[in-house]
């Protein structure tokens, strides 16, 4: 469970991206997040990831203040995410194979677990076939299905999807949505901002609307409505 107890973000010009964000997110749960641009959401997505610190209020995972973790407890804690971007961020001098494994390396797994769960998530989300090719070998559908792939091979407890389909044409938006949902289906909490209102409108699930750094909609079953 991650829940906000009165989250302020302040920057040092004054503005707010977060304004007294309150929320709880139970597993499993499939959550969407819009908003415009500077809503505030990207921002709350950097809290659950330990990459931004509150201003006040906390976050806490579990029972946890995950701000108040020391280094090798924030290590642990990060092991239970993982995180899709916009922009893939794969490493441009590594396969796809290679990609994967790497994330695996950092989490201390072994050479045997790296060649079984590799090609099993890469079949997963349908790329047994472009194991071996490198990022620029792959189309954007492909490159956003690699990192999914390495978001889920350590079998995070939540994945974190911040635009992961704004650089995607709608076939492609429609499959990696489909792999999400799969994902989620296996019993993984999901995260998700988005700008696409038909993505929200298909999902049917939890959609919460955030407007100047504040919560102003949460409906359990909603729509894109701005």
């Amino acid at each position: 469970m991650i829940r906000f107890d009165k989250v302020s973000k302040i920057y040092s010009d004054d503005s707010a991206a977060l304004d007294g964000v309150s929320l709880t997110i139970k597993p499993r749960e499939f959550v969407s997040i819009v908003g415009h641009s500077g809503a505030g959401k990207t921002t709350l997505l950097k809290m659950i990831l330990a990459e931004e610190r509150p201003t006040s209020g906390s976050v806490m995972f579990e029972s946890t203040d995950i701000h108040k973790l020391k280094r090798h407890k924030l290590h642990q804690y990060r092991r239970k995410l993982g995180a899709i971007f916009q922009d893939f961020r794969l490493l441009t001098n590594k396969t796809a194979f290679e990609n994967i494994a790497f994330a695996m390396e950092m989490a201390g797994r072994s050479d045997d677990e790296i060649s079984a769960d590799v090609p099993y998530v890469l079949e997963m989300v349908d790329l047994g076939n472009k194991m071996w090719n490198f990022p620029h070998e792959l189309s954007g559908g492909e490159k956003q299905r690699v990192a999914i792939a390495r978001a889920i091979v350590n079998q995070p407890d939540i994945i974190i999807a911040d635009e992961p389909t704004g650089n995607l044409d709608p076939v492609n938006t429609f499959e990696i949505i489909q792999i999400l949902k799969k994902i989620h289906d296996l019993g993984t909490t999901v995260i998700l901002t988005t700008h696409n209102k038909g993505v929200i409108d298909s999902l049917g699930k939890r959609v919460i609307t955030m407007e100047k750094g504040r919560i102003i909609r949460d409906d359990p079953t909603g729509k894109y409505v701005l």
